[in-house]
């Protein structure tokens, strides 16, 4: 007879805990709509009030992406690297960056469109103008955050 081995696998590595996550997000949209509203007035030669009103509403569309994406994400790291997100190699950094950013103007486009009354084309070049800005900005925000806010490894049983 032949045995059969089975094996389960590997434990995933610990994940931000949803208080952490919060935090994650608010500590995000907040710097965002500070650096980045002032900016979009510039650009668009709209009223700081009407950008930071269309970027607020932006903002928590982005918000509870953020919480969905990046907790999807880390479980997909963790689940096929056994790596901690903020053990993230700056690659992976990008792309995680760039991906977020990209998937967000899907979900922003109307509403860029129709808080300005702008035509898909010129509301995607708006869009695409704030994503590239908060490419940047979470590619910078995220490393810090992961240096400041470490994840704490789990314990098993006793075994560190």
């Amino acid at each position: 007879m032949t045995a059969i081995l089975v094996t389960s696998p590997a434990p995933l590595p610990a994940l931000r805990s949803p208080r952490d996550r919060l935090r994650q997000v608010l500590l995000f949209e907040a710097g965002g709509l500070l650096l980045i509203s002032p900016l979009f007035a510039w650009a668009s030669g709209a009223a700081l009030a009407s950008s930071a009103g269309l970027l607020a509403v932006l903002s928590l569309i982005a918000a509870l992406w953020n919480a969905a994406f990046n907790s999807g994400f880390d479980y997909c790291e963790a689940r096929f690297t056994g790596r901690r997100a903020d053990r993230r190699p700056l690659r992976l950094r990008a792309a995680h960056a760039l991906a977020f950013e990209s998937s967000l103007i899907a979900l922003t486009l109307p509403v860029v469109m129709a808080w300005t009354d702008m035509g898909w084309l010129a509301a995607l070049a708006a869009d695409a103008g704030l994503a590239l800005a908060y490419v940047a900005y979470a590619f910078i925000f995220h490393l810090g955050y992961d240096r400041c806010f470490p994840i704490a490894p789990r314990h098993s049983g006793g075994n560190a």
